[in-house]
């Protein structure tokens, strides 16, 4: 059976919200759904290159820049791609959520609908 991975955070509102669509667009389609608790099990340097190029994105655009580790840490610092994602690696905190993979697409679910995109 097919399956839809979310890297999710629960304490995150949006992440809850795009989780939801998620599981509902899979009870449609006959899918199964894969929670990724990323700050339990984060991912690998080369998942998130893997998973940076699904989206499409640049790793800075993933980072979390209001956090305060990104703050503290690497604001106003000239950071190569592999450095922003080796920060992501060591802080998975940093890394924007609710990331959605279905087959070989992603999407940062923000907002939720976003996942439609992957089914289009």
């Amino acid at each position: 059976m097919e399956k839809i991975i979310v890297w999710h955070n629960p304490r995150c509102r949006k992440s809850r919200e795009g989780l939801a669509m998620v599981q509902k667009i899979a009870e449609e389609k006959g899918l199964q759904v894969e929670v990724r608790k990323y700050l339990d099990n984060p991912p690998s340097k080369e998942e998130l290159k893997k998973v940076l190029n699904l989206l499409g994105m640049k790793p800075i655009e993933l980072v979390r820049t209001k956090e305060s580790i990104w703050k503290e840490n690497f604001k106003g610092k000239e950071l190569t791609d592999d450095e922003i994602i080796e920060a992501m690696v060591q802080y998975p905190k940093l890394i924007e959520r609710p990331v959605v993979i279905y087959k070989d697409k992603a999407v940062l679910a923000r907002p939720a609908e976003k996942v439609l995109s992957l089914f289009t």
